[in-house]
C-alpha cells in the first residue's frame, strides 16, 4: 500500500458522477447522446454538499466532461479551491442508440440488466469506451504526479473504465449515484481501486 500512496509518487484520481440533471419529459426527449440538461435544484445542493467534502482533500486539479450537467457540478469545487475546469470531450458519457424515448431511470435499468449497452445496434463499442476513457486519464496522470485530481464524469463512463480495471467483463457494473466518488491511485503501470460510489455526504438529504 505504501507504494500508493501521493507522497511516493502515486496519482490519485476521485472519479465523480455528476449531481441531479434535470429530466427532459418522455414527449420531448432527444436522443440519448444529444441530452445536455444543467442540474435541478436537489442536484446543485447535491454538489455543494460534494464541494464541502472534496475541498477538505484539498486537489490540485478538475477535470470534467463537457456537458452542462459535469461543468456545473465541478463548479462548487473549482469555486472553493479557486481552480479552473480542464473540460475533456473523452470524458463524456457512452453513446447509446437504438432505444428510442426512454427515461433517464430506464437506461440505468437496462445497464443493470444487462452490464451496459453494447447489446444495443448503433451504441458506442465497449472497446471505444474504456479506450477513450483509458487514454484521457492516462493524459491526466501524465500531468499530475504525486498530486490529487477530481475527475467529474458519467455513470457509463466511470463504470466502463472501473470494470477494466478489474477485469470485468461488463461495462457496468454498480449503480453509481449521484455525486458519489469513486477513488483510483495509479503509479506507474499499477492500479489501485480504494473506494467505489462513496455518497456519505449526501446522508440526511432526501
Amino acid at each position: 500500500m505504501r507504494d500508493f500512496r501521493i507522497a511516493h509518487g502515486a496519482t490519485e484520481l476521485l472519479l465523480i458522477r455528476h449531481a441531479e440533471a434535470v429530466h427532459p419529459q418522455l414527449e420531448d426527449m432527444p436522443e440519448v447522446t444529444a441530452i445536455d440538461t444543467p442540474l435541478s435544484d436537489h442536484g446543485r445542493a447535491q454538489a455543494k454538499r460534494l464541494a464541502n467534502r472534496i475541498a477538505t482533500r484539498r486537489p490540485n486539479a478538475i477535470y470534467a466532461s463537457p456537458l452542462k450537467r459535469t461543468i456545473e457540478t465541478a463548479q462548487p469545487i473549482a469555486e472553493a479551491l479557486e481552480l479552473p475546469i480542464h473540460p475533456d470531450e473523452r470524458l463524456r458519457e457512452v453513446e447509446i442508440a437504438g432505444v428510442g424515448a426512454v427515461s433517464l431511470h430506464d437506461l440505468g435499468e437496462i445497464a443493470i440488466a444487462h452490464g451496459g449497452w453494447s447489446h444495443l445496434a448503433g451504441t458506442e463499442s465497449s472497446t471505444s469506451i474504456r479506450t477513450r476513457m483509458k487514454d484521457a486519464i492516462a493524459d491526466i496522470v501524465g500531468a499530475h504526479p504525486s498530486e490529487r485530481v477530481v475527475i467529474v464524469s458519467h455513470a457509463g463512463a466511470i463504470n466502463a473504465y472501473v470494470s477494466m480495471l478489474l477485469d470485468l467483463h461488463k461495462d457496468f457494473f454498480f449503480p453509481a449515484g449521484n455525486t458519489s466518488i469513486t477513488v483510483v491511485r495509479i503509479r506507474d503501470s499499477r492500479r489501485l481501486v480504494v473506494t467505489v460510489n462513496d455518497t456519505a455526504h449526501l446522508e440526511g438529504m432526501r
